[in-house]
């Protein structure tokens, strides 16, 4: 079953007390200076735990000070990976979807108290009563009550075989969902659940017309200059052009249907990217919580950025936690994804507007492993934290 993405984990200078069960106007231009390259962190790692690509960037404030990616696209085949290669970032995809949504708040499409009720009017008599209540702000921090898993009637097997529009599965995903009673009392305790971002992602579907798709094609990526990112694994079978997915025990997925989740839950893992425009996106966030605001107001990045107060921690796409690296407040912000074929992580640090990016195109405790040690060497290397 391929419905729960993974969340971070700590690594060796990253390690903490973490959840065990927890897996508009553009920014300004890039400057002139080329990134240092910082292949020769990855490359040893890639040996060492038997991965067959990484790719890594470090960033201080909007700029991308440090890139480098190492290894191949498919374990056994010669193509290395190259920086222009897209890396799967399952739910780090999240962050986006929020802050799509949150662009649709601050436009009056949406508020973050709307409910799934108020939204899909036509729908709210087949919806469980509990369901109806349910605010997009609950849905987009896991305290919506919707499901971890989908078997309940078989969902999860009719959204891999559905067959029309991705706006038509993530229509039938919320029916099938909302048609039961939540997991638990919404807004009292968190539940990690793809299900919930879909219908997010469902809602700015409804107030806008258009498919999740393009509307963060049009709102988020294109402000930004991500002009990368797609939906579902990247590449095709003809050609190994791009990255393949690996499973942990490291055999290759061809580009196709088997290789990525059904699109139903595309709000909530399905974009691949270079590492180089994941980091753009990044760097609104670090840059945002800062009062830098592009796209978004101040506010509302603090509002993204502000944990639901429980043991959570978590906020809206983003996990909030501390590490001693991370400057005098010590604060964090992270999400690791992953489809269990491409694993990915980032850590952000506002007090010392620096952020890290790591992706593999293996899935599993191997790469999650090698990620967090390409993740430690970075933040050694900028931060030259104390031992």
């Amino acid at each position: 079953m391929r419905n729960c993405f993974a969340l971070v984990v700590g690594c060796a200078v990253c390690q903490g007390s973490l959840t065990p069960s927890l897996t508009a106007q553009a920014p300004p231009a890039a400057t002139a200076q080329q990134p240092r390259d910082i292949r020769t962190i990855p490359a040893p790692i890639i040996k060492k735990h038997n991965v067959p690509g990484i790719a890594a960037a470090v960033i201080k404030g909007w700029d991308i000070e440090a890139l480098g990616v190492a290894g191949v696209r498919k374990s056994g085949s010669p193509e290395k990976v190259t920086l222009q290669d897209k890396f799967h970032l399952g739910s780090n995809t999240k962050a986006m979807t929020a802050t799509l949504c949150a662009m649709l708040v601050e436009e009056g499409k949406l508020r973050w108290e709307s409910t799934l009720a108020e939204v899909f009017p036509t729908l709210a008599p087949s919806m469980d009563p509990g369901f109806r209540g349910v605010t997009l702000e609950q849905l987009l921090t896991n305290h919506g009550g919707a499901p971890t898993g989908m078997e309940t009637d078989g969902l999860w097997g009719k959204l891999w075989a559905h067959k029309g529009s991705p706006t038509s599965a993530r229509r039938a995903l919320l029916e099938g969902v909302t048609k039961h009673p939540p997991e638990i009392e919404p807004g009292t305790k968190f539940i990690y659940s793809n299900a919930g971002f879909a219908m997010a992602g469902h809602m700015a579907e409804e107030v806008t017309g258009a498919s999740w798709e393009a509307v963060i094609q049009s709102k988020l990526f294109g402000p930004l200059g991500i002009t990368s990112a797609g939906f579902g694994a990247p590449g095709s079978r003809d050609t190994v052009s791009q990255p393949r997915g690996h499973r942990e025990s490291g055999g290759a997925i061809e580009a196709g249907p088997g290789a990525d989740n059904p699109v139903a839950i595309g709000p909530a893992g399905i974009v691949p990217s270079t590492i180089g425009d994941w980091a753009k996106f990044v760097a609104l966030h670090l840059r945002g919580d800062q009062g830098d605001a592009k796209l978004l107001k101040p506010e509302t990045f603090k509002n993204l950025h502000t944990p639901v107060a429980d043991e959570a921690k978590y906020a809206f796409g983003w996990l909030v936690t501390s590490r001693p690296w991370a400057g005098p407040g010590d604060r964090v912000l992270t999400h690791s994804g992953s489809n269990t074929m491409w694993y990915c992580v980032t850590w952000i640090a506002p007090e010392k507007d620096f952020a890290v990016l790591i992706a593999c195109n293996q899935g599993g405790n191997k790469a999650a492993t090698a990620c967090d040690e390409a993740a430690a060497a970075l933040i050694q290397e900028h931060l030259k934290p104390a031992k």
